[in-house]
């Protein structure tokens, strides 16, 4: 029964995501590309650490770390 609960919230999480950039593509929408955003969080710095890039790469790895290594 968890399986099923699990896969259907990532199924409307994915559902989401592409509402989301739908949205954000069309005609005078305020809403920003994940483009847009992702070139957002990897400019921000702390001093010369770049902390958004950092967060990324730890985004990345942990993605990584529970979908793919089996």
């Amino acid at each position: 029964m968890s399986r099923i609960v699990i896969i259907s919230l990532f199924v409307v999480v994915a559902a989401a995501f592409a509402v989301v950039g739908w949205l954000s593509r069309r005609e005078d929408s305020k809403i920003p590309t994940f483009g847009d955003m992702s070139g957002f969080v990897m400019q921000y710095q702390v001093g010369k650490v770049p902390v958004g890039r950092v967060a990324v790469l730890g985004f990345w790895w942990w993605v990584g770390w529970h979908f793919f290594a089996r």
